[in-house]
């Protein structure tokens, strides 16, 4: 195992170095990786952590890195899964994930694990969507305008949530606050929640987050360890659903893809790398090392 397998024809490159955690949780989750990659899951998130995070979402594409790192890491693991608050045929088209020799077992659980792609197939499956986004959708160009909130604000259609994003008005933090509260009583009568991230709100139906994907679907392979690497809000759940697995015994490094705007991950995380250069370069020099 090291660098000297995977570049024969370059004995001399010297073997990639990665950070080392600053938790004994996050040492151990990552000692179990490297020592028994074939049972190792790594999971992601997309927006932020193998995307930039872009004014205009459907601008928004993985890190021209990624792909390469991702397709030399999942053969060496047991899975890769990127888990996203967006649709998951969207994730798959903004990251370029289709059709690439390596990532043949990739699986996406978009919509918090609502919907799952699977690149053998290159289906989704999903539920029905929620009665409660349709009304929703529908109320909320009166709530803005009653608020005020017209000006530098915009809505996101996901299909199956809406995302009202303050990133563009001339002070996002104060817009943000202004439409929390009004957001959160639309969501309610409708039997949907909001979920709070960067400078952005999404009304989504409840009952599942991404810590409730990212436990069934590592509950299904039964492995050993678990690397999940997020930036935002919405990654807390998942954070917690790593901190549950371990205190079952199954080792696991929370990453963090770092943020100025949310510090709540990086107070929580194992590790913290510089945005999602940060987070390819992991990948990349974890692939090396195993």
């Amino acid at each position: 195992m090291g660098s000297q397998d995977s570049h024969p024809t370059d004995p001399t490159r010297p073997v990639p170095s990665l950070p080392t955690p600053a938790t004994r949780a996050g040492r151990d989750g990552l000692a179990a990786i490297l020592a028994r990659p074939e049972h190792a899951v790594i999971a992601l998130d997309f927006d932020g952590t193998l995307a930039p995070i872009v004014p205009d979402p459907d601008q928004a594409r993985a890190h021209p890195d990624a792909v390469p790192a991702l397709a030399a890491l999942a053969p060496k693991v047991a899975a890769v899964a990127v888990v996203t608050g967006r649709p998951a045929g969207v994730a798959v088209r903004h990251g370029g994930f289709a059709g690439v020799p390596g990532l043949e077992h990739l699986v996406v659980l978009g919509h918090y694990g609502a919907e799952r792609w699977d690149a053998a197939t290159g289906t989704v499956t999903a539920p029905p969507p929620h009665p409660g986004v349709a009304a929703v959708r529908a109320e909320l160009p009166g709530l803005l305008d009653r608020v005020g909130a017209w000006h530098g604000t915009w809505t996101e259609e996901k299909g199956r949530s809406v995302a009202v994003h303050t990133r563009r008005a001339d002070d996002p933090q104060a817009a943000f606050e202004l439409l929390r509260e009004p957001l959160t009583d639309l969501a309610t009568r409708h039997g949907l929640i909001v979920e709070p991230g960067r400078m952005v709100l999404e009304l989504r139906p409840p009952g599942m987050d991404k810590g409730v994907a990212l436990l069934d679907y590592v509950r299904d392979l039964g492995p050993a360890s678990l690397l999940y690497a997020g930036d935002d809000l919405g990654d807390l759940p998942a954070y917690a659903a790593v901190e549950k697995l371990r205190s079952d015994g199954l080792p696991g490094v929370l990453v963090c893809s770092g943020s100025t705007e949310v510090t709540e991950l990086s107070e929580r995380a194992d590790l913290v790398v510089d945005g999602p250069a940060g987070v390819v370069e992991l990948l990349r020099n974890l692939a090396d090392r195993i």
